[in-house]
């Protein structure tokens, strides 16, 4: 079966950070594509400075369109919200039954995974990579092992891969564009000139 990575996230804007992570889990792990999921803003929870659905997922698809390995999904905006990662895993089962799911997801989220809809079922049925994050001093305390190991232990489908540690942040980046500095290095070149000639994140 075909293998293919699931990277979750509101991308608001997508960066270096998120492509590198991709392209790594793509080109230096068992998966054969990643596709980055973008994540519907949820009706319910209004946020200050969250581009509109289209505009966030116009951003990746401009950010991995010279990429074969890493493509970009929306499928989430057609689900019903909020949007639980157990429904969208069983609506892609059913619609591509040749195709293996794993999700991917940074080490700081792996403390909170055993809150998650349907967790149990989730680990059962599908791989989890891991990659590392700068993390605070607080979410190091969090993850510590006699804390986690509990929950978790060394599940043998929770992989943990030696991936780039990124630092940069979306929140970084909309504060430093209305604040009015240089991001041009943390986006790519296609999306940095989107983001500059539609004045996204300046006020």
């Amino acid at each position: 079966m075909k293998k293919v990575g699931l990277y979750f996230g509101t991308f608001n804007p997508i960066h270096v950070g998120h492509l590198i992570i991709a392209n790594f889990m793509a080109h230096y792990t068992a998966l054969d594509e990643v596709w980055l999921v973008v994540s519907p803003q949820n009706p319910l929870k209004e946020k200050a400075g969250m581009l509109a659905d289209y505009h966030r997922l116009a951003l990746v698809r401009i950010g991995v369109e010279d990429n074969p390995k890493v493509k970009v999904s929306d499928i989430e905006f057609g689900l019903a919200k909020p949007s639980y990662t157990i429904h969208t895993l069983t609506y892609l089962k059913e619609k591509h039954p040749e195709i293996a799911f794993s999700l991917i997801m940074g080490e700081d989220n792996i403390r909170s995974f055993h809150k998650w809809r349907n967790a149990e079922l989730i680990l059962k049925e599908h791989l989890i990579y891991v990659y590392p994050r700068a993390l605070t001093e607080g979410e190091k305390e969090d993850l510590k092992p006699h804390r986690t190991q509990s929950r978790l232990g060394h599940h043998p489908h929770i992989v943990h891969v030696d991936a780039p540690v990124m630092k940069v942040s979306s929140s970084f980046i909309r504060k430093a564009i209305k604040d009015g500095h240089d991001v041009r290095y943390l986006l790519t070149d296609p999306v940095h000139r989107y983001v500059q000639e539609m004045h996204f994140y300046e006020k």
